[in-house]
């Protein structure tokens, strides 16, 4: 009598992980993207950039599955430079920036989502990337806020905003899932002060101290004083240390 040999299953192959080329001036936050994002089984990154005109250069070489692009960048800006990399490679726009303005245009651009840093875990930010290389939008609570101030001031006198075509993709983004304080509760653990807050966040721009107390209209002395607060708070010695802290990029 025969015995019928039952052959193992081969085991499905891994797919092949993410590749992404990381566009944004600001060297720490490269730095940070990139250590987040390469070395997994899921995503790796293939490129840096600094500006819109090194990203496009990059996207024609390394033909990237997702660009993650900032906006503000020293010459070509990642604005300009988007209408290009959207026929190469879908985009999203991962940066401080989120004017009313800046969010709508990126969107009417063809970006696939809209991230502001510190709004997001690292989980948020690798489930972000996956949805956008399969055409699911993603904004962050800081975005989405400008867009709905925007249709809010817009609306008509009858029949209320129109809904921007982006938020009737399937499956649709709930006002939840917009409007939840991603932002607020990751950062509210290292409890700055609304003052040390705005100092932090324009560290991590790039702002030198003279800068900042310009801005800030404070003097420098002052602002030296928030930032041994700041880095106490966030168990850092130097700028780049917190600032990646803060962006989450550590």
């Amino acid at each position: 009598m025969q015995h019928s040999q039952t052959w193992p299953e081969a085991p499905s192959p891994t797919p092949a992980p993410l590749r992404l080329l990381v566009a944004d001036d600001n060297p720490v936050v490269r730095a940070g993207l990139t250590a987040l994002l390469s070395g997994r089984e899921d995503t790796t990154v293939v490129a840096e950039a600094t500006n819109g005109r090194e990203a496009y250069d990059a996207a024609l070489r390394y033909r990237p599955d997702v660009i993650l692009l900032d906006v503000r960048m020293p010459g070509v800006d990642g604005i300009s430079a988007l209408p290009h990399l959207v026929r190469l490679a879908p985009v999203m726009m991962l940066t401080y920036s989120h004017e009313t303005e800046t969010v709508r245009e990126a969107l009417r651009l063809g970006a696939g989502g809209y991230l502001v840093h510190g709004e997001f875990t690292t989980e948020q930010l690798l489930r972000a990337v996956r949805d956008v290389r399969e055409g699911r939008p993603h904004v962050t609570p800081g975005a989405a806020k400008a867009l709905l101030s925007e249709l809010h001031a817009n609306a008509p006198a009858r029949g209320g905003p129109q809904m921007p075509d982006f938020l009737r993709e399937d499956p649709p983004l709930s006002l939840s899932q917009l409007q939840s304080p991603v932002g607020q509760s990751f950062r509210s653990r290292f409890r700055l002060s609304t003052r040390e807050a705005e100092i932090m966040d324009l560290i991590a721009s790039g702002m030198t101290n003279q800068q900042i107390a310009a801005a800030c209209f404070i003097s420098e002395k002052t602002v030296k004083n928030h930032i041994n607060r700041i880095f106490a708070k966030l168990q850092s010695t130097t700028r780049s240390q917190a600032a990646a802290k803060w962006l989450g990029v550590a």
